[in-house]
């Protein structure tokens, strides 16, 4: 639990890094040049990424609480939502004026679906601190850009093209897990 609790905090402190120290962001900027410092971030990323899926992956199963059946189906509905919301961070249609996060709205909405059908200490960990994680970056955000102006609505036909690739990306993740050995769906 080390390896992901280190991962969690890595995450974090590189993704807040420009929020939370401007200065040291700036200084690696002038220090190593703007591709080497954003060079050394993605690694850093990555990284992190690494450490929360071996961290995650060997962790021991602590029991904190049994989540009922039926929280499977809610789950599967909250992902498509969660996978639509990350597609609408990338589209060019009518849904990106309706949030001003979709992305970080996307990552809460997995966080949150799978804290209601993992209730082991390691996913409390992992799923909770994306939880905190994004909705603090929001916060971040919002307290430094100031009011948002939505982006000029885009044609319907991008919308509809979400609505494709959203099938289709939850599906493929819905394979993932299967591949994985966790069966996503109810029975």
């Amino acid at each position: 639990m080390i390896l992901l609790a280190i991962g969690l905090f890595l995450w974090c402190a590189v993704h807040w890094l420009k929020r939370l120290a401007p200065g040291l962001r700036a200084g690696m900027d002038t220090s190593l040049g703007a591709g080497k410092a954003k060079s050394a971030i993605a690694a850093a990323i990555a990284v992190s990424l690494v450490l929360i899926i071996i961290g995650y992956r060997q962790a021991g199963f602590i029991a904190i609480y049994t989540p009922p059946p039926w929280t499977i189906h809610l789950n599967n509905l909250l992902m498509i939502g969660a996978v639509a919301l990350v597609g609408a961070s990338h589209s060019k249609g009518r849904v990106r004026t309706w949030f001003r996060h979709p992305m970080l709205l996307g990552v809460a909405l997995w966080a949150v679906s799978h804290l209601i059908v993992n209730g082991d200490l390691a996913s409390l960990l992992l799923f909770g601190t994306f939880v905190v994680w994004a909705l603090a970056s929001i916060a971040l955000i919002n307290n430094q850009d100031g009011p948002w102006q939505p982006p000029s609505a885009g044609p319907l036909k991008k919308d509809m093209i979400l609505v494709g690739i959203t099938v289709v990306v939850y599906l493929v993740l819905a394979g993932v897990h299967t591949w994985l050995g966790y069966w996503p769906f109810p029975g």
